[in-house]
């Protein structure tokens, strides 16, 4: 096959990776605000990885990991960033805030990944994808503005979705860093091992701060909810995710990440009547705008430099 078709074919792939991913991951907002309804933020995000680790089982049966000491020190600290602190402080901003809000507030992801991967990954963006992001910027500011003078005791907040904004900044560092252990290591074993190793954190963290987690007196709907959390927003789009990231830049790819807002909040609008008003509309339509511009029109030249 040309070269050409085949760093057409790999950028294709990764996108729709990249793509796959985000829209489950905008589906974790949702089933987690039905778990919520029964439980904690630190019970919700316990189970969701304690399922995922075990659709992951058979990965990390069939996938030793060969590490190094310094490479186990990324691994951990990878691990901890994206698991607790990043899903600890998410899902506290969504019991303060609406699953369309929340959703939508992932639209500033594509900055801070552009911005993160220009700086520690000498990655680049043209005009056209800074302008793009720039306009993500702005909407996700206007969706910000719209939540602060929600009168509604179960409306959105700006504390919420400040909570939510937070844990991207978190989020940032874990694509970063996992990025950098998959140029030596397997994309399968880089997620199996961090999700194994972040949910033995959170086993440690979450009775110390949150209790231990109920077994009795959660419905079979809340279960079923976790159970998605886990198998379908977790171990799946984590593997998409990861495989993605190899076969194009974390800048680029992290657009396809809008596809998130645009599921949790057509998710939230429609099966769980959140309301979004008219700034929080047209925040959305920018973060979309954005997307859309920078996936119909990034260049396959640069995407190969990137990824050198």
């Amino acid at each position: 096959m040309p070269q050409g078709n085949t760093i057409e074919t790999r950028r294709t792939l990764g996108f729709l990776a990249a793509a796959l991913a985000s829209s489950f991951w905008g589906c974790g907002f949702f089933f987690g605000k039905i778990a919520l309804a029964e439980m904690g933020v630190g019970a919700m995000v316990f189970y969701r990885f304690a399922f995922a680790t075990v659709g992951l089982l058979p990965l990390l049966l069939m996938h030793r990991p060969k590490f190094s000491a310094a490479e186990w020190r990324t691994l951990l600290l990878c691990s901890f960033l994206g698991v607790p602190a990043q899903f600890l402080i998410q899902f506290r901003g969504l019991s303060l805030t609406t699953v369309s809000h929340a959703s939508l507030m992932v639209g500033t992801m594509p900055v801070l990944l552009a911005v993160g991967a220009t700086i520690f990954a000498h990655e680049r963006l043209n005009g056209l994808g800074w302008g793009a992001l720039a306009l993500s910027t702005i909407g996700a500011a206007l969706i910000a503005l719209g939540a602060e003078h929600a009168v509604s005791a179960n409306g959105p907040t700006l504390a919420g979705d400040l909570l939510v904004v937070l844990s991207l900044v978190i989020a940032l560092f874990w694509v970063l860093l996992n990025k950098k252990l998959m140029v030596r290591h397997n994309h399968i074993v880089v997620t199996a091992y961090g999700v194994l190793a972040g949910t033995v954190m959170l086993a440690v963290i979450v009775p110390v701060m949150y209790g231990v987690p109920p077994v009795h007196g959660v419905s079979w709907k809340a279960w079923a909810a976790l159970v998605a959390s886990g198998l379908l927003c977790t171990a799946t789009t984590t593997l998409l995710w990861n495989w993605g990231l190899t076969q194009v830049p974390a800048s680029q790819a992290g657009i396809l990440l809008n596809m998130e807002p645009l599921i949790g909040s057509l998710l939230g609008i429609f099966l769980l009547h959140d309301h979004l008003g008219g700034l929080a509309w047209l925040g959305g339509a920018m973060i979309l705008a954005a997307s859309v511009t920078l996936t119909t029109r990034s260049s396959p030249q640069m995407e190969e430099a990137a990824l050198g």
